[in-house]
């Protein structure tokens, strides 16, 4: 009995949890009733954040995102007392796709209305308005509802972000509209269900494990053609393979040799995060005096690749571990060897260490270090145990010269252009506006067309020999190169480059923009905008957005934007954009039922929010739905992803779909 009880909750589990798979509920509020004296007393909203996510604070301005806001319904025998007081460790920093200062809580947020009694018997009701947002989405205005009565501490405190999975199914749809067929089509009946049969929706992903390994991999392999390493493997291998008579165990001990390297970089990367702690490591990844030293650090690296002069570790540093490793036998000679290497090849892979451990701190996981140090590893052991497995590969070796410095001069410029990146950061953070888009785009077109000048013997650097021709490797990489900074051009007047959007400042930074083709909604009432689309045989796609949201302008510059989803959006759709914290009163509150509680409509965007969570269980933006002219889906939905061929990928199948 205790089983079959057991599997009918885990299928009514089953059943409720594609639901509430869109429904967020990461901000979780608690009102309290505190007397301060006899004829003053204060309402105290406290606010638990989950991680990832803020919640915003109070009077951020116009054109910014959602302000924390006291509201009242009823009112009397009290007055409100002053604004709403926002208390607690307030987060103050310079957002650069709204333009403006903000300020915002994590994990915990407290605000604080004072109210003055006038009498014994009052009654006070109204409701706190605030927004929240994470890295990919935002909440719409939530209301945090309350009720106080002739000094009663019972409150009536409600959370619109928490539904559970009965309260959902329980939700009451809202039919309203002027259309004229609303007796036979019902554009708000929900279906929840039909949008989760086709599956999860597609957002965001974090970097993935294995692009990260690859990153270290690809990291190592530059490594390993460097002066620094490649002149030492033959010597290596040789070494390993003269040392003993025995093949396997010279074999034995190179394989040896390479898994002691992996050891050693594998516990440098695992000694980061374990030093500074994943969270530290993606809060120095967004901060802005950090990613200032990161900048001048590259830019350092960059003059040493050049040929300025040589990042080395204290040479008795080597020296001591190399005696060491003399004077020793056995597994620990060979393991001391190894980190040998390491000290000594630490000019040319410590550059490259630098920079990729600063790339991966932006996953705010702790072993993305561990991962990309393995595949850096991994790359810089494979030859010494490739060349002891097979020492007649040796006699086809490349042989060190030129060409190899040519790999840290290009090098160079690399951790130059990506040092302009994290400039922009703090650029963007303290609104000092001395690198807007145009002039990050001015540097790179000369960064790249000097790397293409380079590579072509047009300019020499300290370290380069004197050989005036140029391989058909290096012609082709100075063909690319030169070829990116014409591509980078149109980009000085506005043109979108898809191509460097991840890297360049946003396109609000740029004072000169001749690029018009923007894509703008033909409709902002979902009714209207149906009845078109159903006149004219059109699928729709709905955008639940808001003015505060600022992934969903992310998306409209870096996405929309394109020829090929602009085109789309432009001729196959009825674009119908919905703005979720659109602040136009209704010409009367509506009441509807949600989570088994009566609740008011008071604005436009109330409605729209309603419509989002009522039809397609989801209350975060941007978010994305086809549908066709009835209200069907057509594909599985869409919030936060700049990737423009699985935005392509999204529009094409609804339109199969519709045309099915």
């Amino acid at each position: 009995m205790t089983k079959r009880l057991a599997l009918c909750w885990l299928l009514l589990a089953m059943i409720a949890l594609p639901v509430l798979a869109q429904i967020q509920e990461p901000i979780k509020f608690v009102t309290e009733l505190n007397k301060v004296s006899d004829n003053e007393v204060e309402i105290i909203f406290k606010a638990s954040i989950d991680n990832g996510w803020h919640v915003y604070s109070t009077d951020l301005g116009d054109g910014g995102p959602i302000s924390a806001t006291f509201n009242i319904d009823n009112i009397s025998g009290a007055e409100v007392v002053g604004k709403l007081s926002p208390r607690g460790k307030e987060i103050d920093k310079m957002d650069p796709i709204f333009g403006m200062k903000v300020r915002y809580f994590e994990k915990e947020a407290i605000f604080v209305q004072k109210i003055k009694l006038t009498s014994d018997n009052y009654i006070i009701k109204g409701y706190l308005e605030y927004g929240a947002c994470n890295e990919e989405n935002c909440l719409p205005p939530t209301s945090v509802e309350f009720s106080f009565k002739n000094g009663d501490a019972a409150i009536s405190s409600l959370n619109n972000n928490v539904q559970s999975a009965s309260e959902e199914l329980s939700m009451v749809p809202l039919k309203i509209g002027n259309n004229t067929n609303a007796s036979t089509i019902d554009y708000w009946k929900p279906v929840i269900d039909e949008l989760n049969n086709f599956g999860e929706h597609s957002g965001e992903e974090s970097m993935s494990w294995i692009y990260i390994f690859l990153t270290g991999l690809a990291g190592g392999l530059l490594a390993l053609f460097t002066p620094c390493v490649w002149p030492i493997i033959p010597m290596t291998v040789s070494f390993f393979l003269k040392r003993t008579k025995d093949k396997k165990k010279g074999i034995r001990d190179a394989w040896t040799y390479g898994a002691s390297i992996i050891v050693i970089y594998l516990t440098l990367g695992l000694a980061i995060t374990l030093i500074f702690g994943a969270s530290a490591l993606n809060a120095l990844s967004t901060n802005a005096v950090f990613n200032i030293l990161f900048c001048l650090m590259l830019i350092v690296f960059a003059a040493s690749f050049f040929g300025a002069f040589e990042i080395t570790l204290p040479s008795k540093w080597s020296n001591a571990v190399d005696s060491k490793a003399e004077q020793t036998t056995g597994l620990l000679s060979i393991f001391l060897m190894a980190f040998t290497l390491s000290l000594v090849s630490f000019s040319c892979t410590g550059p490259i260490i630098g920079f990729l451990l600063v790339e991966v701190s932006t996953t705010g996981s702790i072993i993305a270090p561990a991962i990309g140090m393995l595949g850096f590893a991994i790359a810089l052991a494979l030859p010494f145990t490739l060349f002891a497995l097979f020492p007649s590969w040796l006699k086809s070796m490349p042989k060190s010269g030129g060409w190899m410095n040519s790999i840290k001069v290009t090098l160079g410029f690399l951790e130059l252009a990506f040092a302009l990146k994290f400039l922009s950061v703090a650029d963007l953070a303290y609104g000092w506006r001395i690198l807007d888009r145009e002039t990050f785009l001015a540097l790179w077109i000369v960064i790249f067309a000097l790397l293409g000048m380079y590579l072509l013997g047009k300019i020499k650097f300290p370290h380069d020999d004197d050989n005036q021709k140029v391989s058909v490797p290096k012609f082709f990489l100075a063909l690319i190169s030169l070829s990116f900074a014409v591509y980078m051009i149109p980009g000085l007047w506005g043109a979108p480059l898809k191509a460097v959007s991840a890297f360049a400042p946003p396109m609000q930074t740029q004072d000169f923009n001749l690029y018009k083709n923007e894509v703008h909604a033909k409709f902002t009432d979902y009714e209207a905008g149906m009845e078109y689309a159903r006149q004219n045989n059109k699928p729709v796609m709905l955008d639940f957005t808001g003015y505060g949201c600022v992934n969903c302008r992310k998306m409209e510059l870096s996405v929309w934007t394109d020829s090929k989803v602009s085109k789309m959006l432009k001729d196959d759709y009825v674009l119908i954009t919905l703005y979720v914290d659109d602040k136009t009163k209704l010409a009367e509150p509506i009441d509807v039922t949600e989570n088994g509680k009566e609740r008011k409509l008071r604005t436009v965007g109330d409605k729209w929010s309603y419509l989002q969570r009522s039809k397609f269980g989801a209350n975060a933006q941007p978010f994305y739905v086809l549908v066709d002219n009835e209200g069907m889906p057509l594909n599985k939905s869409y919030s936060y992803n700049e990737d423009i061929n699985l935005y392509i990928d999204f529009l094409e199948t609804g339109l199969k779909n519709y045309k099915k």
